[in-house]
């Protein structure tokens, strides 16, 4: 399907000290995103899940000189039809809000959804992917990417360093950030709440006795994983927890833990056996 783009008005914001330009510019900020409940979204193909997902769009800053591909116009079409106010801007302005070096000439404020560990709903024999401490966002969003691939049930963040929902870890996540269930709260929170559910838990340890292709994956299951640099706390040395090991077999002692996810989520995913593709 292709789209037509009508012609944009002259950009409406063309400096970059402009009362409103530098309230979007605010949201870079953690503190000022979790004050306001705010957050943004910077790009096409992300902006498209957005809207599929339904989430409330309040303002988009639109660049035209940038605008291009299937994702732009599409974004644009829906964008128009829920009559979301479209703010267009000069190319500076528009370098002072964008975040990557993909610039789809798109940056929109949004509503950051609601993330609440109770408010999760899982299916039977549910496939969880649980992540303890991670900092980096680019982290963040490629787990949400593989557990999306993957089609793990939710992604829960505990004791998350860094907030769910920003821009970079939209961005990494390539937008299914949107699309996989997610939740965050306190590392024995979460332990204690996949209990109550009668998941099995299954932890990746650089030092777990059991390798991973030896580990029985199937059934309602929590994969943990933590950050690179101090791994898991204690929480997750329950006697009910079992460590699993990758087998490392050059200089380094560990994986990226997106990675170390992948391939313990595609295991499982061969264990249970692929399900047909919906969409």
């Amino acid at each position: 399907m292709t789209h037509s783009v009508p012609p944009l008005p002259r950009p409406e914001l063309t400096s970059t000290a402009n009362p409103r330009v530098r309230a979007v510019v605010r949201l870079r900020d953690r503190r000022e995103r979790e004050r306001s409940g705010l957050t943004l979204v910077d790009g096409a193909r992300e902006l498209r899940r957005a809207l599929d997902a339904g989430l409330d769009v309040r303002e988009v800053y639109v660049s035209e000189a940038l605008l291009a591909g299937e994702d732009a116009r599409a974004a644009l079409d829906a964008l128009r039809a829920r009559r979301t106010p479209l703010r267009t801007t000069s190319a500076t302005v528009f370098a002072k809000l964008a975040f990557g070096e993909r610039a789809d000439g798109l940056v929109a404020v949004i509503r950051t959804p609601p993330f609440e560990l109770d408010a999760l709903r899982l299916p039977v024999d549910p496939l969880v992917v649980v992540a303890e401490g991670v900092e980096k966002p680019g982290n963040l969003g490629a787990m949400l990417r593989t557990a999306d691939g993957a089609g793990a049930d939710a992604l829960i963040a505990a004791s998350p360093l860094t907030d769910l929902f920003n821009p970079n870890t939209i961005r990494a996540s390539a937008g299914t950030v949107f699309a996989v269930p997610l939740a965050a709260a306190p590392s024995g929170v979460v332990l204690a709440w996949l209990r109550d559910r009668g998941l099995r838990i299954v932890a990746g340890q650089v030092d777990g006795p059991t390798p991973y292709t030896e580990a029985d994956l199937r059934g309602p299951l929590a994969i943990v994983l933590g950050a690179e640099t101090d791994g898991l706390t204690g929480v997750w040395s329950a006697p009910d927890v079992v460590a699993v090991r990758l087998p490392m077999l050059g200089i380094a002692d560990s994986l990226n833990v997106s990675v170390t996810a992948a391939v313990l989520l595609y295991e499982a995913r061969r264990q249970r056996g692929l399900p047909v593709r919906t969409v």
